[in-house]
């Protein structure tokens, strides 16, 4: 049994996540949440309210944080090796949906606190958070502009991905898991496009593409 009396603040916080993330499905992202959590665990509840001082974010982050923990358990380097790049980031992203398999309304409750004005600036630093864990996993090196359009273009990916999760309604989320590679296979063959443009062009290329129009492409799931 997990002794939360002896565990740090910041330890606390990533252990009692996901307790509150299944609290949040009924009640949402909130002190009840927290609460509820707490009781049910047997942590102190001043104490873990304590381990979420920004309120409803705090535990959203939390959450987001603890599958990143778990994702880097699940994916040592010779587990990734025996992978190609397109299977690398499609089992990392599968991983990541998985984990949060039966907490459906508790992402969208997140997702709605996470879209306010005042939020969005953390919102996007977490999905950046998670887009460049999973590349480097991936054994990504790049450290050109190569680093941020893949990471940029990868988080546009998964959070579109989690907007059509949230609403799939299909055995074993069978309509996210295609749309997911829908969009993967169109990232690869837009890498290989782009490889061949640079290439040719002597990198004249790069003024040409636009990540937002491209993002725009991601956004929204194809009928």
């Amino acid at each position: 049994m997990t002794d939360y009396a002896d565990m740090t603040l910041d330890e606390l916080r990533l252990a009692l996540a996901p307790d509150i993330a299944a609290s949040a499905i009924f009640d949402g992202w909130n002190d009840t949440a927290l609460t509820a959590a707490a009781e049910m665990t047997g942590a102190d509840v001043d104490v873990a309210r304590l381990a979420y001082p920004g309120g409803a974010m705090d535990m959203i982050s939390a959450w987001v944080e603890n599958v990143d923990a778990a994702m880097i358990e699940a994916f040592p380097p010779d587990r990734i090796a025996t992978m190609k790049i397109r299977e690398r980031i499609r089992a990392l992203v599968a991983f990541r949906l998985d984990a949060i398999e039966g907490l459906d309304e508790a992402l969208s409750r997140a997702r709605a606190i996470m879209a306010m004005p005042q939020n969005a600036r953390q919102s996007l630093k977490m999905g950046w958070h998670s887009a460049d864990l999973m590349w480097r996993l991936a054994g990504d090196t790049a450290t050109d502009y190569n680093h941020y359009t893949k990471r940029t273009i990868l988080a546009g990916i998964y959070a579109a991905t989690l907007a059509v999760f949230a609403d799939d309604d299909t055995p074993n989320k069978e309509k996210t898991h295609a749309f997911l590679g829908r969009r993967i296979d169109g990232v690869m063959k837009f890498e290989k496009a782009k490889a061949k443009l640079l290439g040719g062009a002597g990198g004249e290329g790069r003024e040409s593409f636009s990540i937002s129009r491209f993002l725009g492409r991601l956004r929204y799931p194809e009928s």
